[in-house]
């Protein structure tokens, strides 16, 4: 099976790759032309490199010529998350594509998260174009946390004590690769949440490292300072919607979907 990959450079997408090449599957990355990413996605396994532009659909026709299914990945908290999928979709649509996975997020719907309302628009214009499309809702990766491991301290800025049922990076991969690879997934919405209930504080004592909590003030004087004014808006969004209730959801699709346990922080901690 030949699948098309967006969003291949990215950490999602190099391990989506690894993970489909495991099952057999070819992989065509999609990347801007002219980007320095080309390298990174053969790296990653893809075979095959195509041209195109999500912002202008530019390329997007030839890019799905001879594919089997499309994944679709968007960059982070992109303002045009609706407009991109749908254009990837018709795209997929008119090469007679009937197998469009979406990579969408834990609790699109919840409106006090600007960025996760767009992901919600998204799902809706995808599900117009292309009924049998599967959409994925992961939580928060486990992943994001390794480097302040590493660092020796775990910095956020919201609250230390809220929970979270955060979720690894590969069993994400790995079941998105399922159910672009298996039948019986279509049009399947699946929720891809961690097994265990966990705070920052938790997290922290897992991995023998402190937890610090850190104003917004201070987080936009570090992290944020080189964000563009639409992203820190979202991401700040974000943080106060963590502060109030912390991220969680049900993980019985992920250990069904996977046929094993879920990966669990200790056992990331342990690769690490």
């Amino acid at each position: 099976m030949r699948v098309l990959v967006l969003g291949t450079s990215g950490k999602t997408g190099r391990a989506l790759t690894r993970a489909l090449v495991r099952r057999g599957a070819r992989v065509r990355a999609l990347v801007r032309p002219g980007s320095p990413h080309e390298e990174v996605c053969r790296a990653a396994g893809a075979d095959q490199v195509a041209g195109g532009d999500l912002e202008s659909g530019a390329g997007l026709d030839v890019a799905c010529a001879g594919v089997e299914a499309v994944y679709h990945l968007a960059p982070n908290v992109h303002p045009d998350e609706v407009g991109m999928a749908r254009r990837v979709v018709e795209a997929a649509s008119a090469a007679g594509i009937t197998r469009f996975g979406f990579h969408s997020v834990l609790h699109p719907d919840d409106a006090t998260m600007p960025h996760h309302v767009r992901k919600h628009l998204a799902e809706q214009v995808i599900r117009e174009v292309m009924p049998t499309a599967v959409v994925l809702r992961p939580a928060a990766y486990l992943e994001n946390l390794l480097p302040m491991v590493r660092a020796g301290e775990l910095v956020v800025p919201y609250s230390l004590d809220v929970p979270f049922t955060n979720v690894a990076l590969d069993d994400v991969a790995e079941v998105a690769a399922r159910v672009l690879t298996e039948a019986g997934h279509a049009g399947g919405i699946y929720e891809l949440v961690g097994p265990e209930t966990l705070t920052t504080r938790h997290l922290a004592e897992q991995a023998g490292v402190p937890a610090r909590q850190i104003s917004i003030a201070e987080w936009d004087a570090g992290p944020g300072a080189t964000l563009s004014d639409q992203t820190r808006a979202d991401l700040v969004a974000m943080f106060a919607s963590y502060d109030a209730a912390g991220f969680t959801g049900d993980s019985a699709d992920l250990g069904r979907l996977l046929g094993r346990p879920p990966t669990r922080w200790s056992d990331l901690l342990r690769r690490r």
